[in-house]
């Protein structure tokens, strides 16, 4: 898993590397369920996660944003929801590892061939795009924003909750 800090790979910087077929050992996104509740139900609120900036999102934090509204909504509403992520974490993250301590000079390479092995991925998130929404009724209208807000603070972006009635 990755070892550096999360504000390391928030920025998009460079071109979106994607192409897992040619390189080895990518470990799976954490997040693998982007659809929670009752598909089948007609629920005529949608309460969407806008991002404000543009930014990676890596996939361990959106998995703790779908843990954190998944639970606060199932607990209140019941079956009466339906939520979906709509970011997927495509984007391969590298990482060159340096060894560090006594020695580490003739074990390391330092910056000689510093392409970096894949330790994660992450979704890349353009500014005012929906990363997550939960429809239902206007019942729970109230949970499904506290929710959202809820999974805003696992998040590495500023975000807003928007209603959309139809």
């Amino acid at each position: 898993m990755v070892k550096k800090p999360g504000r390391m790979y928030r920025q998009a910087k460079g071109q979106a590397y994607t192409r897992k077929e040619y390189m080895g050992g990518v470990p799976n996104p954490r997040i693998t369920q982007f659809e929670m509740g009752n598909p089948n139900g007609e629920f005529p609120l949608t309460v969407s996660l806008v991002a404000k900036e543009a930014c990676q999102i890596r996939h361990t934090a959106l998995e703790a944003a779908r843990i954190t509204a998944n639970r606060y909504i199932s607990r209140r509403a019941g079956r009466q929801y339906f939520m979906r992520i709509k970011s997927y974490p495509h984007i391969v993250l590298r990482e060159n590892k340096v060894a560090v301590g006594a020695g580490a000079d003739r074990i390391s390479d330092g910056m000689r061939a510093a392409f970096g092995s894949p330790v994660g991925t992450a979704a890349r998130v353009k500014a005012g795009q929906t990363v997550m929404f939960i429809r239902t009724t206007p019942a729970n209208l109230e949970n499904a924003k506290t929710a959202l807000t809820k999974a805003i603070y696992k998040l590495p972006t500023p975000c807003r909750v928007l209603v959309d009635a139809p």
